[in-house]
């Protein structure tokens, strides 16, 4: 993107007379493109932070006696997490780490 020196507004590209040059909407600035322009910016990428804590969050997880449907074991760590209006619990299985929802 190009910026008109005059007034600073965005410059675009017109082709009214055969060639191809930037001018200004606002004022009668105009600049002939007589080769081509172009550059490249490689923007780094943020870093996604992990919300729920990773592996680390079952260190200090609370557990309950609660049976799996998947392996039959009788303890299942909870949490919960708001994802609408209301806060739902979410369990998880200690063996199998299958997750439910109890309502």
């Amino acid at each position: 993107m190009l910026f008109c020196p005059t007034c600073a507004n965005l410059l675009v590209i017109s082709a009214e007379t055969g060639r191809n040059k930037w001018s200004c909407n606002t004022c009668p600035y105009e600049f002939p493109i007589e080769k081509q322009m172009t550059t490249r910016t490689r923007l780094k990428r943020k870093e996604v932070d992990d919300v729920l804590g990773g592996d680390e969050m079952w260190k200090h997880a609370d557990a309950t006696a609660a049976t799996c449907d998947k392996c039959n074991n009788n303890q299942a760590y909870f949490y919960q997490l708001q994802i609408r209006s209301a806060d739902e619990p979410m369990t998880t299985c200690t063996q199998c780490a299958h997750q439910w929802r109890e309502n």
